[in-house]
């Protein structure tokens, strides 16, 4: 007798347009099946950090005795690093989607394949990302000091300025989260993808907002963990959280793109969106799927049967 029923018995099956379930759901369901992978999509997301380290290692072996030397190798590295974030970033987002898509996708594969036929347009996007990064992360060290060493009636300007710094970040990493994925998923020129991502940051706002926020908050108290726990979360973070982040904003936000880029594109020629025709079932099928319909199966029980003799 089995402990939670008898799994000899076939069940009625799963009906092939069973309707979908609630997005919440649907995305933690994705979470659990795809966890591993999505631990190794961290991990390919950590490889950027790795020209990094090295720079911070070549800086600290010889600092002392070469300095122009190490300036320069670390000068290179950081470069490289620079370079690679973008493309690294739409490899990682090609993964992602597909998850999201629930496609079948060969990690490494997906990966290499994005990585090189993306790279001018994820490596534009990508050094702006550092470029806008690099200056918001300045003005909370800059700004500070300005306001110390200016008049009362002259911070109110200081102030301004540093909320537009602010915002400005806010809304290049709003427009992010539709960049890399519209660099994977369109042959758009680069121009039209800075276009469509602003105006799709601005036209799901709401959705956009209650995205960063969680992120933030995740990001945030992943951090502070580290700050107080540094010998368990520094090394967590080669695994988690970075890539399953990054999933929630894929899985939020590819479906703005496909409703207003992908879907309209399609709609114009007459045709309909490959992504969505998993669900026609217009077309003649040899076999009819009853998954859902058909009764289910039990297996009869012999009576007084003997035990078999195997042959192995």
């Amino acid at each position: 007798m089995a402990l939670f029923g008898n799994y000899e018995n076939a069940g009625p099956g799963i009906a092939k347009n069973a309707p979908k379930k609630k997005p919440f759901f649907r995305y933690w369901e994705l979470v659990f099946r795809k966890f591993w992978k999505l631990i190794e999509v961290n991990m390919l997301m950590m490889t950027v950090l790795l020209p990094i380290f090295a720079a911070i290692v070549v800086i600290y072996k010889l600092i002392a005795n070469h300095t122009n030397l190490a300036l320069g190798l670390a000068g290179i590295l950081l470069m490289a690093s620079a370079v690679c974030f973008g493309p690294v970033m739409a490899g990682c987002t090609q993964i992602l989607r597909k998850f999201s898509l629930e496609k079948p996708c060969f990690l490494l594969d997906t990966f290499f394949k994005t990585f090189k036929s993306n790279f001018r347009q994820s490596l534009v996007l990508g050094l702006i990302d550092i470029l806008v990064a690099t200056s918001v992360a300045s003005s909370f060290y800059v700004y500070p000091k300005i306001i110390e060493g200016t008049t009362e009636g002259s911070t109110v300007l200081v102030y301004v300025l540093f909320i537009a710094t602010l915002s400005l970040g806010i809304a290049v990493l709003m427009m992010s989260f539709y960049g890399y994925l519209m660099i994977v998923s369109t042959e758009l020129p680069m121009k039209n993808i800075l276009k469509n991502s602003l105006a799709l940051s601005i036209l799901a706002l709401k959705k956009n907002l209650i995205t960063l926020v969680i992120a933030a908050a995740v990001m945030l108290i992943f951090t502070l963990l580290t700050v107080y726990l540094p010998a368990i979360f520094i090394a967590l973070w080669v695994f988690i959280p970075t890539a399953f982040v990054a999933f929630m904003i894929v899985f939020n936000c590819y479906p703005v793109i496909q409703q207003y880029i992908i879907n309209p594109y399609y709609t114009q020629r007459g045709e309909v969106n490959p992504e969505l025709q998993f669900n026609d079932t217009n077309d003649e099928n040899l076999f009819e799927d009853r998954g859902g319909k058909e009764a289910p199966i039990e297996v009869k029980k012999e009576k007084n049967s003997k035990k078999r003799k195997v042959i192995s």
